[in-house]
């Protein structure tokens, strides 16, 4: 039988589905890049956003009438459970459930509708998948889960609470990786910074980057996404002791009011919150700092959106991930709270951050005009450039050759924008 695993949503689920591919392949499944050639079609979802989900049932509207038997996994799975089965699909796989997806193909080719909900994670031999999406960098799930029930998140019912690997098991697939060429590997968690404290037994993030830079063959470590009132310093102390840890923090703020705040059940303040950026900068200087804010949630007044404004040009994020808030069933906010403020109000605020922030991208750039930085290459764009980044994380485009994809290389920076940077290679460093 022939499969095909579209991905949507987060590296979370880049990585599920490399899992995946791995196990039907083992059970002597066909994994075919086209849907079109496929017997059955499995959909690895995401619900964190109404359109994300919507984008699926469009999806599973088109294959039905290609006549396509379909999977669901991830998070719609969860969150939806047999009521998919009325959309025409013929199995749902929740987020934990992962080994049992070849069983769900196995049979599905019979009529039966069948739902897998249950945690069988333990059975996953993570050293072995060798389906990567790329051959220098692996995504790493080492927590699964999420306890901290923002009101406006629909993950903890998703995923699940948190559920840390054990930092040996983590190892040793960075080793296994390492041994097969992987230079590059991020460790994932919807709260990346909580990875060890369900383990109470010493195991922390900062512990297992430090273990994993010594890891041989392992050029660059990084890690998303961090929770502010999770996060160590341990972390950038860490981060000094080793060139091999990226100077990157994805820390999420979602909001500069602490009223806001609150009522997002986000739990720390935004002097807290500058509180913590200030000490991170002061361990490493040269760190690169990026963030999340949502706008228009419920009751965000113009006084609460231009605190939020005041903290983005306080920060000076290297990056911004701006959303537009909207209801999510199932959520707290969305039962709780109204949704008030006007779409295009929320369009405009949006609007308004993001130019904020192309400025300050712009500026921020201009430290780098002239700089020999060294960036691991990673692909090609459409523009027929390639393209890499640093250790800050910085997108960084020039000429090059798909013989150096994964090697490391110099690059001096001659022209900058408010998002890539252009170069030219000086040297290959990785013969």
């Amino acid at each position: 039988m022939k499969v095909h695993v579209f991905t949507y949503g987060c590296q979370m689920n880049e990585n599920d589905t490399e899992i995946a591919k791995q196990l039907l392949a083992n059970a002597g499944f066909e994994i075919v890049p086209s849907e079109d050639e496929a017997d059955i079609v499995i959909l690895n979802t995401c619900a964190v956003r109404k359109k994300s989900e919507e984008k699926v049932y469009s999806h599973i509207g088109k294959l039905r009438k290609k006549h396509k038997k379909i999977g669901i996994m991830g998070c719609v799975a969860e969150k939806e459970k047999e009521n998919l089965f009325k959309r025409g699909v013929s199995f749902v796989v929740g987020t934990r459930a992962l080994n049992r997806i070849p069983e769900a193909v196995r049979n599905s080719k019979n009529g039966n509708k069948l739902i897998f909900l249950e945690d069988t994670l333990n059975e996953v031999e993570y050293q072995n998948i060798e389906t990567r999406s790329s051959k220098h960098h692996a995504w790493i799930t080492v927590i699964y889960g999420c306890n901290r029930f923002c009101t406006y998140c629909i993950v903890p019912y998703t995923r699940g609470r948190e559920k840390s690997r054990p930092i040996n098991e983590v190892l040793t697939e960075v080793e296994a990786l390492a041994d097969r060429g992987y230079k590059e590997f991020t460790f994932l968690g919807q709260n990346v910074d909580a990875y060890g404290k369900d383990s109470e037994d010493g195991t922390s993030l900062a512990k297992l980057l430090s273990e994993a830079s010594r890891v041989e063959n392992v050029k660059r470590l990084w890690f998303l996404t961090s929770y502010p009132s999770d996060f160590s310093l341990e972390i950038p102390q860490v981060m000094n002791q080793s060139e091999k840890i990226a100077r990157s923090i994805h820390l999420p703020v979602q909001h500069g009011s602490n009223r806001i705040l609150k009522a997002m059940n986000r739990r720390y303040s935004r002097e807290e919150y500058i509180e913590l950026i200030n000490n991170i900068r002061s361990i490493v200087p040269d760190v690169s700092i990026s963030s999340d804010i949502i706008v228009g949630f419920p009751g965000e007044t113009d006084e609460d959106f231009e605190e939020t404004v005041a903290l983005v040009e306080k920060m000076q994020f290297e990056r911004l991930n701006l959303a537009i808030y909207s209801p999510r069933e199932g959520t707290v906010a969305w039962k709780y709270l109204k949704d008030d403020v006007l779409h295009e109000e929320k369009v405009r605020r949006m609007s308004f951050l993001l130019n904020l922030q192309k400025r300050i991208n712009r500026e921020l750039n201009e430290s780098y005009q002239g700089r020999e930085v060294e960036v691991i290459v990673e692909s090609s764009a459409k523009n027929g450039l390639f393209y890499g980044r640093d250790v800050r994380n910085k997108i960084i485009s020039f000429n090059g050759s798909e013989e150096l994809i994964g090697k490391s290389v110099l690059v001096r920076i001659e022209k900058i924008s408010a998002g890539p940077l252009f170069g030219v290679i000086t040297k290959t460093l990785d013969i």
